[in-house]
């Protein structure tokens, strides 16, 4: 457990939970408490799904401003690539995530939402990427996830002004997947994430890995990303319980075992 970022797990559940008074601004350390909780929860037999949270009160507010307004350059050559890979180990939990966004989601803190496989907002939030009012861009995936999300024209309004979008707004665009009532986000999210507690695991990883390595490449790669992926299915037990089940009592009445 780190210092701002733990990691809690109850009825196969994983929260990575981000605890960094009062925004859970994203400073190097928080970064690097992130990849390692990610990992973690990548690997844990006993986490089926996964759920980012930062509180009921901010998601997080975006990078720590006044730790990198004494950066230089070199700085930043050194720091750029690790804040890119630790939001990068979230995208490659291999499990069914989600964001529960609360208050702000902004700057890094919104890159991390872009990272779960879904986003979960109070009605009340805000989201946006304002580096460029700092004079920067986004420098943890802004740019590039927003894109393939929304499309390149809605994803440059949002970079190119640096506006705040509401959670009325982010629902409309695609930016978040569903909306909640204040002080439920969380419940919201769990309520989301139970139904793959008890699911065939290494199916659903293949159906990630498929979904998420398919839209990096040109459509006939995806096909044989795919391909491999479905024929690997089958050396699960998941797959002989899955099909068995069918055949004798009908689909959805499987009891997997993740293995």
């Amino acid at each position: 457990m780190g210092e701002f970022v733990r990691l809690e797990v109850d009825s196969g559940i994983g929260t990575i939970r981000l605890d960094r008074p009062k925004m859970n601004a994203l400073n190097a350390a928080v970064q690097e408490e992130l990849r390692a909780a990610a990992i973690e929860a990548g690997s844990r037999s006993d986490i089926s799904a996964v759920i980012v949270y930062g509180g009921e009160k901010v998601f997080a507010a975006g990078a720590d401003i006044k730790e990198m307004q004494t950066m230089s350059y070199t700085d930043l050559v050194d720091r750029a690539r690790p804040l890119s890979e630790c939001l990068t180990a979230n995208a490659r939990i291999p499990k069914p995530t989600v964001a529960a966004i609360a208050g702000y989601a902004l700057g890094g803190g919104c890159e991390l939402t872009l990272c779960c496989d879904f986003r979960i907002a109070a009605n009340d939030a805000t989201l946006g990427q304002p580096e460029v009012l700092l004079g920067i861009i986004p420098g943890a995936g802004g740019t590039q996830r927003l894109a393939r999300l929304l499309g390149p024209a809605r994803a440059k309004d949002l970079v190119f002004s640096g506006r705040f979008v509401s959670a009325q707004e982010a629902l409309h665009i695609g930016l978040v997947d569903e909306l909640c009532e204040p002080g439920t986000v969380y419940q919201s999210a769990v309520a989301k994430m139970s139904r793959y507690v008890g699911a065939a695991s290494y199916a659903l990883r293949a159906a990630k890995e498929s979904i998420d390595r398919g839209l990096e490449v040109d459509l006939e790669t995806g096909l044989t990303i795919e391909s491999a992926q479905f024929a690997a299915c089958f050396a699960t037990a998941d797959r002989e319980i899955g099909m068995a089940s069918f055949v004798e009592q009908g689909p959805g009445k499987a009891r997997f075992e993740g293995r």
